[in-house]
């Protein structure tokens, strides 16, 4: 096992070892002195709403399922296919 994998990557499922919660990380941030924090998006909902994400540093979570998720498909962003006016004359 090399130390790449080892590292979480995005879409990962882990767990935070403190706390014992769970979720996929979404985010992963590096820090100027050094400090690497993870996202992690719990799953399911509360009152119709999903759960608030959370962020805690890299050495305090753990891979549950190393196999990231699959790729939803894009539901918004640039169009491809944009319409434009025709130039004013």
């Amino acid at each position: 096992m090399t130390l790449d994998d080892t590292r979480i990557k995005l879409g990962m499922k882990v767990r935070d070892k403190i706390t014992g919660l769970e979720g996929t990380a979404i985010g992963y941030t590096y820090w100027m002195y050094g400090c690497e924090r993870i996202t992690i998006q719990p799953s399911g909902v509360k009152d119709g709403k999903p759960h608030d994400a959370y962020t805690v540093d890299e050495p305090q979570c753990e891979i549950i399922d190393a196999k990231p998720a699959a790729k939803a498909k894009p539901t918004h962003g640039p169009r491809d296919d944009a319409p434009r006016r025709s130039d004013p004359r």
